[in-house]
């Protein structure tokens, strides 16, 4: 059989990066439910510090220029949105504390500060866009989980920035309360200087003991006192 011989030319469609737009919103908007929120949060990763959540409605005629995933943003650019987005949009805050993570996990921590900050939106929501495959447990409207959707919803991509602003600014003043550990660069993730600063300082009220490097560091403590 003859090879067929591969073109030469590259694709008249070439993957695109997904930018956010309102079309979520809009379809949401054509079966009457409106006004339409969209959540998300920032640090489930971290070994420290809160989980924040935050919950948008954007203002159709006023939409901010430049949203996008708060990850594919400086954090100059994340800043001067932060504060654009709170001066035309409807805008809630939630976070659940360490204790909290560790007492109901980290997935179940994020959804329900996705919750809170949803019910405190000054507007009552007709319609949640969540970012992710879970949708909030206890909404009082239709809810929607989203995939990459702070890469596909402005209204997603709005509150991903506010909480990554948020809790950002958190971290840099837990930073100055427990100074032995870095937050303020770090944001609490696992980076070398953060776990070194466990191993020798041992670990603070704002560290999640749930999480395996703590788990370890805290059996690890167990094991050094006497025989």
């Amino acid at each position: 059989m003859k090879m067929r011989t591969p073109p030469d030319s590259p694709g008249l469609f070439p993957d695109l990066p997904l930018v956010p737009d309102f079309s979520l919103e809009n379809r949401a908007k054509r079966r009457e439910l409106w006004p339409v929120a969209g959540t998300d949060e920032a640090g489930r990763g971290p070994l420290a510090g809160p989980v924040v959540a935050a919950a948008v409605i954007l203002d159709p005629k006023r939409i901010p220029e430049g949203l996008n995933d708060s990850k594919k943003l400086s954090a100059a650019q994340r800043e001067v949105l932060y504060e654009r987005i709170l001066s035309m949009a409807t805008v809630s805050i939630a976070s659940s504390s360490p204790k909290r993570i560790d007492l109901i996990d980290i997935r179940k921590a994020s959804l329900d500060a996705m919750r809170r900050a949803v019910a405190g939106l000054g507007l009552e929501a007709r319609h949640v866009l969540a970012d992710g495959r879970d949708v909030p447990m206890g909404l009082t409207c239709s809810g929607e989980a989203v995939v990459k959707g702070d890469a596909r919803s402005v209204s997603i991509a709005a509150a991903s920035i506010i909480a990554k602003v948020m809790r950002d600014r958190m971290m840099v003043r837990a930073g100055l309360v427990y100074p032995d550990y870095g937050f303020e660069v770090h944001a609490g993730y696992g980076t070398d200087r953060h776990r070194s600063a466990i191993v020798t300082h041992g670990p603070c009220p704002l560290h999640r003991m749930s999480f395996r490097p703590l788990k370890l560091a805290a059996i690890e403590s167990a094991g050094e006192g006497p025989d």
